[in-house]
């Protein structure tokens, strides 16, 4: 089965290990770039990966879906996005355009 569109494992391939399992390649993510239009968020509390992507994102086809872009783009790289976000933190979110442009980009999805 494909992955869902905008999902964070469009970026991977698929292949049948050698026990016949099926699994994803690693998945290479967009890192922070320090843009014009970069959105700097100071958390709040109660604020999730979800909530800040849904907020930023209302326009973009499952903008909540897309928390994963927001996570991947911080200068420290999130590893694991279950943990509680510290309100008075500021989190670095790509713009709109960014997301739509560079991270979701068909071209950047082939090399993946």
């Amino acid at each position: 089965m494909p992955p869902r569109v905008n999902s964070r494992h469009e970026f991977c391939t698929a292949y049948t290990g050698y026990l016949g399992r099926r699994a994803l390649t690693d998945r290479v993510p967009y890192r922070f770039v320090d843009l014009q239009d970069t959105i700097r968020h100071v958390v709040s509390q109660g604020d999730t990966w979800h909530s800040i992507a849904g907020r930023y994102y209302i326009k973009l086809a499952a903008g909540a879906q897309l928390w994963w872009a927001v996570a991947d783009f911080q200068p420290e790289p999130v590893v694991d996005p279950t943990q509680a976000l510290v309100p008075g933190v500021t989190v670095y979110v790509p713009s709109p355009r960014t997301v739509r442009e560079r991270i979701l980009n068909t071209v950047r999805r082939r090399f993946f």
